[in-house]
């Protein structure tokens, strides 16, 4: 059970930790933004390093590249374990402006929920756990492991310089432990910890024919229209039962336990339900043969993300476009590696890209899927502390998004990252109007709290 002390520290506290949490938000520190807005990033750098200084914790600013990272390290005393804690201070761009309610840089308190861009992710997450360390240091008679935290400035653009940094300060991020909170419950009142996440394959296709845009009156019939062509290659990429049809695609992928199956059907989940949330009349996308959940979680895909080509202005104009091109996506799960799929991606391209136009193919981000142990002693520690902030136990789910920093603290310090999340399904991230719960805010603390006594205990 955590400190009665610690759990009272942070209850008498809430208003306060409330308050800064909203100086946080109000930084603008989008990811993909370059020029003077940088200057955001850096500036919430800086306030993390300030905050963590005041809590008697070593940290920096560290250069990584392109945004900044905050390092920052708490010691409690030799033969105590090390615990490393990572979120990220970068968040998305909040357009479109017109459909937030509030202003997404300016935080608003609305039926129990704070509104702002980063509330959910990741900057409120990060926060419980700074408030936790506060707890301990002014309440519980100090830390009770030794700590390291590491924010980083990139997430949202998928980690570019991430590899490098983690590779250089490796001696700085040794641990016993690694929690990462920068996921969510399945449900609210289902606390849930994230046990496998999917990596990324993400190419740029260009289709180029003719040297110029074309009259399709004088020359409609005798070249190839890229746009046609380009439509007809990525509508290849998948057959009619929604399987990928790129070489070797399913050569890796591994397959779904009987009890991973049973586990997941057992989950408060209502397909139609989910369906109307999305505003469809049937999630009908995917291989057949599985169900929601199954194919959002443990199956690989490939969607296109954009395409564009020729004119695309308001009225009519009659030409044959000289290019095309798409970005297409494809998610993997345990098992496959990027490589080989953009392996198999420029085979598929290299056999069915039709005479009268070249193809270039670009790699813009790639991340390894990655499944951790969910039975080690740093999730049982874990999973005890989301039950005691949260009254229920929790769940192992996995995630079809990707999480970059798990995978590198895998390969490179080789550490599986506990996924500790606080968000709710309808908070919103990466959409207008962006939430958090106050009550997840708060107990999310606790559970904060309570890991670092649990490790403690655990004597990892």
């Amino acid at each position: 059970m955590l400190s009665k002390t610690v759990a009272d520290y942070l209850r008498a506290n809430r208003a306060r930790h409330v308050a800064s949490l909203k100086e946080l938000l109000s930084i603008p520190s989008i990811a993909n933004v370059t020029g003077e807005k940088v200057d955001s990033c850096r500036t919430a750098a800086q306030w993390l390093a300030r905050h963590l200084s005041a809590l008697g914790l070593s940290a920096e600013v560290v250069p990584a590249g392109g945004k900044p990272n905050v390092l920052a390290e708490g010691r409690a005393g030799d033969g105590l374990p090390t615990l490393l804690i990572y979120g990220h201070y970068d968040v998305q761009p909040p357009d479109p402006l017109e459909l937030w309610a509030s202003k997404p840089f300016e935080p608003a308190q609305r039926d129990g929920f704070l509104y702002a861009r980063g509330a959910s992710d990741n900057k409120g997450q990060i926060f419980a756990h700074l408030t936790a360390l506060e707890a301990w240091v002014r309440a519980g008679g100090g830390l009770p492991v030794n700590v390291k935290v590491i924010i980083e400035g990139e997430e949202e653009i998928g980690s570019p310089n991430l590899d490098p940094f983690i590779r250089q300060h490796a001696d700085r991020l040794r641990s016993d432990a690694i929690i990462i909170s920068d996921s969510g419950f399945f449900a609210e009142g289902v606390p849930s910890i994230t046990y496998s996440l999917r990596g990324l394959a993400y190419f740029e296709i260009t289709l180029t024919g003719p040297a110029a845009d074309l009259h399709s009156g004088s020359h409609g019939g005798a070249v190839v229209n890229p746009i046609n062509a380009l439509a007809r290659l990525i509508a290849g990429m998948q057959d009619a039962d929604g399987r990928v049809t790129l070489p070797g695609f399913y050569d890796d992928v591994l397959p779904l336990t009987d009890q991973e199956r049973s586990a997941w059907a057992d989950l408060p989940f209502d397909e139609s339900a989910y369906a109307r949330e999305l505003g469809v009349d049937k999630a009908a996308g995917g291989e057949t043969g599985y169900s929601i959940l199954e194919r959002r979680w443990a199956r690989p895909t490939l969607d296109a993300n954009g395409i564009v080509g020729g004119y695309i202005e308001p009225g009519a104009k009659t030409v044959i476009p000289a290019r095309a091109s798409a970005k297409v996506s494809c998610r993997l799960v345990p098992n496959q590696d990027p490589e080989k799929i953009t392996a198999g991606m420029r085979q598929y391209l290299d056999a069915n890209v039709p005479a009268g136009t070249r193809v270039e193919l670009a790699v813009h981000a790639t991340a390894r899927p990655v499944m951790v142990s969910q039975d080690a002693p740093a999730m049982n520690a874990a999973k005890a502390a989301l039950a005691e902030a949260f009254g229920a136990e929790p769940v192992m789910v996995r995630c079809g998004a990707s999480v970059p920093i798990t995978e590198l603290f895998q390969r490179i310090l080789g550490r599986d990252g506990v996924l500790m999340g606080f968000g709710l399904p309808a908070d919103s991230i990466h959409s207008p109007n962006e939430r958090f719960k106050l009550e997840q805010f708060y107990r999310g603390a606790v559970a904060a709290a309570a890991l670092l006594q649990n490790v403690r205990d655990a004597g990892l």
